[in-house]
C-alpha cells in the first residue's frame, strides 16, 4: 500500500508541476523564447527564470494570432528584427520585447498584476500575491469564477498557492457542481486536486456504483484510477468466485498483475486461493522469473 500511495503522489505532483515551478520566492529577469511546434503554424513558447535558488519555467505552443501584438509575418521572415508580444488574462498581463527571425525569438518579459483582480482577492478573503505568485497566476491563468465556485460549494477560501494549484490541473465550477449533482464533493480543496489531477469524473464514480461499490472513500477512488481498476476487472473477478471484494485488495490484486487467467492456472480442485495467497504465488512466481 505504500508503493500504492508513492505512486498516486507522483502522479500528483507531475499533474501541478507547473503550478509549483511559478511560485520560487527569489525575483530574477523574465525570459522567453520562441520556436516553432511541430509541423503546424502553431509556436512554441517557453517561459524561464533562473536564479541561485532554482528555475521556474511554463512552455505552452500558441496560434500566432493567440500572442496579441506579435507580427507573425515579421517574425517568420529570415534576418533579426524587434519582436514584442503580450499575454493578458483575469490576472495581469506578460509583456515581452525582444529579436526574432525565422520563426524564432528570444528576449525579456515583464509582469504585471490587474488590479482588478488584486481587489477581488481581497475581497474574497485570499491576500495579496507576490510577484512570482502573480506570474503563476497568469501562467496557469487563474479566474475569478474559480474563486466564487469554491464559495458556492463551502469550501474552505483557498491560499494564492492552492489557487493556481487548482487550477493547474483543471478544477473549474463546472468540474464542482457536476460533482455535487451526481451527489459526490471531496472533503477538502486538497482532495478536489487530487479528484481532477487523476480525472476522476462522476461518469467514473457511476460506473462503480453500478458495478456494487457505492458510496467509496475519495481516497478509495484515487486508487482504483491509479491502478486503473475498471468495473470489468471486478467483473472478471466475480465470474471466477471472488464477490464483494475490498478496494485495497483490488489493487493488491492489480498492482501484482494477479488476473482470472491466473488465478484458474494456479487453482487446485474446486476451492480458491485466498486473495492473499494469490498475491504470494505472484510475488514468488515473479521472483523465480527475474532470477
Amino acid at each position: 500500500m505504500t508503493r500504492m500511495l508513492a505512486f498516486v503522489a507522483a502522479l500528483l505532483m507531475t499533474a501541478i508541476s507547473v503550478s509549483s515551478a511559478c511560485v520560487a520566492s527569489n525575483i530574477a529577469p523574465l525570459q522567453f523564447t520562441i520556436e516553432p511546434s511541430g509541423n503546424d503554424e502553431r509556436l512554441q513558447l517557453h517561459f524561464k527564470r533562473a536564479d541561485t535558488r532554482g528555475t521556474s519555467s511554463w512552455s505552452n505552443s500558441y496560434r500566432p494570432g493567440e500572442l496579441s501584438g506579435l507580427d507573425a509575418i515579421s517574425l517568420r521572415a529570415p534576418g533579426a528584427r524587434p519582436v514584442r508580444f503580450w499575454i493578458a488574462r483575469e490576472a495581469g498581463r506578460i509583456d515581452c520585447a525582444g529579436n526574432g527571425g525565422n520563426a524564432r525569438a528570444i528576449g525579456t518579459c515583464s509582469v504585471a498584476a490587474d488590479p482588478r483582480f488584486l481587489q477581488f482577492l481581497r475581497a474574497n478573503g485570499i491576500g495579496n500575491p507576490t510577484q512570482e505568485q502573480t506570474y503563476g497566476m497568469i501562467a496557469i491563468d487563474v479566474r475569478r469564477d474559480l474563486v466564487t465556485g469554491l464559495k458556492a460549494a463551502s469550501y474552505p477560501t483557498p491560499s494564492i498557492d492552492k489557487l493556481i494549484e487548482l487550477s493547474a490541473v483543471g478544477v473549474t465550477p463546472a468540474y464542482i457542481r457536476e460533482l455535487a449533482t451526481h451527489g459526490y464533493r471531496p472533503r477538502s480543496l486538497q482532495e478536489l486536486v487530487e479528484f481532477r489531477a487523476m480525472n476522476i469524473t462522476p461518469q467514473f464514480i457511476a460506473s462503480f456504483s453500478r458495478a456494487g461499490y457505492a458510496n467509496l472513500a475519495p481516497g478509495d477512488l484515487v486508487q482504483l484510477k491509479a491502478m486503473d481498476i475498471t468495473p470489468e476487472f471486478i467483473a472478471g473477478f466475480e465470474r471466477i468466485g471472488y464477490r464483494n471484494l475490498p478496494v485495497d485488495t483490488l489493487v493488491q490484486l492489480k498492482a501484482m498483475n494477479v488476473t482470472p487467467e491466473f488465478v484458474r492456472a494456479v487453482q487446485k480442485g474446486d476451492t480458491l486461493p485466498s486473495p492473499d495467497r494469490l498475491v504470494q504465488i505472484r510475488a514468488v512466481s515473479q521472483g523465480i522469473r527475474n532470477r
